[in-house]
């Protein structure tokens, strides 16, 4: 019997908002993986005008921690980071956090992602502007995870570097190394600094919520300056078109699809996880109200981009400076374009779903079904 996490809410959800306190967007969320697909959302009937089947097609919930959307927005943003593609090496680097920050997290999501956010782009910006390392303006894209393989809470972000920017006058573009050009040792050090810097800006500004269990906030900075901070470093990509497919795992990504479920009954939900100490895909059963819990996790605050872009490839610069990289480097310039939900489908699966599987006539819409009221 296959499971959808949809049949997880169904079965659980009720129970878990009955006996926990969850937030405005959990509630979204919930909502969403409930009604998506369904008649709730609404949708519309189909005919082909060759054989004459019908079908009905209903609305998708478009929450970005369902797992049945999103895959349509991923594909527009592979190709339009396909098209920003730069001629060098690409790296891929992980900026972690110590779980001693997981309560400070979750009380203050918006708050910390932020901070992550900035001490990992002020890192690699300002070591890449070192000329020690690269002397040059850089681009980033950054892409906030915050759950580990078994739902659990580890919040990181991936970063993708091109090996190369733009030199401090603008008119040349700087290549680095074959190797990345920033040692992850510096890195860490640096991350940490600027971390922790902000966290305590925050703290004396009183924008920070502390609790209980969290004691002391001089304790808790004296512990986290004592910890070497885990930056990761891969090796550089094959090629540069291989970034973009590889970044998009986890770029539109839920916290668990629907593939890695395996069984539920009335009391628990098993899904399979890799243990990357082993490297090994195992099994893991959870109490149902410990899997909602940690799924709920890993729901956004209202409103916050996950995804990021720094340097010659932040929005400011995208038009300016990016254009001048990908000029210096005698790379085209292509237009953005915006494809529909039928050109994004048949570019990726080559099929057409304006056309019958059947006779390979053309379905028309010939009734709109407008969504049920609760």
């Amino acid at each position: 019997m296959l499971i959808e996490l949809q049949d997880v809410f169904t079965r659980f959800s009720r129970s878990f908002v009955d006996s926990q306190v969850v937030h405005y967007e959990g509630l979204k969320a919930i909502k969403g993986i409930l009604s998506c697909r369904t008649a709730a959302l609404g949708g519309h009937v189909e005919v082909c005008d060759g054989c004459h089947t019908s079908k009905v097609s209903y609305n998708s919930c478009r929450n970005r921690n369902c797992p049945k959307c999103g895959n349509l927005n991923k594909e527009q943003w592979i190709l339009d980071r396909t098209n920003e593609l730069l001629p060098v090496p690409y790296f891929h680097t992980v900026f972690t956090v110590p779980h001693e920050l997981n309560g400070l997290f979750l009380a203050n999501q918006k708050l910390m992602y932020s901070i992550l956010f900035q001490a990992a782009s002020k890192t690699l910006m300002k070591l890449a502007l070192d000329s020690k390392y690269l002397g040059a303006q850089i681009g980033v894209t950054m892409v906030l995870h915050s759950w580990g393989q078994n739902l659990s809470f580890h919040p990181h972000v991936h970063c993708i570097v091109p090996g190369g920017g733009l030199s401090p006058s603008g008119c040349s573009f700087v290549r680095s190394r074959k190797k990345f050009f920033i040692p992850v040792r510096v890195l860490s050090k640096v991350f940490r600094g600027k971390f922790l810097s902000l966290l305590k800006k925050d703290f004396y500004e009183k924008k920070l919520v502390l609790t209980e269990k969290l004691g002391s906030f001089q304790s808790l900075l004296d512990s986290l300056y004592a910890k070497d901070w885990v930056v990761y470093c891969k090796k550089p990509f094959r090629s540069p078109f291989y970034v973009v497919q590889y970044l998009s795992r986890y770029t539109h990504k839920t916290a668990i699809y629907n593939n890695r479920l395996v069984a539920m009954d009335d009391h628990s939900v098993t899904f399979r996880y890799r243990d990357y100490r082993d490297n090994k895909v195992k099994l893991l059963k959870l109490d149902a109200m410990e899997f909602m819990r940690r799924f709920m996790m890993h729901v956004l605050p209202s409103g916050f981009q996950k995804i990021r872009y720094y340097g010659f490839l932040s929005n400011y610069n995208r038009k300016t400076k990016l254009v001048k990289c990908l000029r210096l480097t005698r790379s085209p310039v292509k237009p953005r374009m915006k494809l529909s939900a039928r050109e994004l489908i048949l570019k990726v699966k080559g099929v057409d779903i304006s056309l019958c599987p059947d006779c390979g006539g053309t379905w028309h819409q010939v009734l709109t079904l407008h969504p049920s009221v609760e």
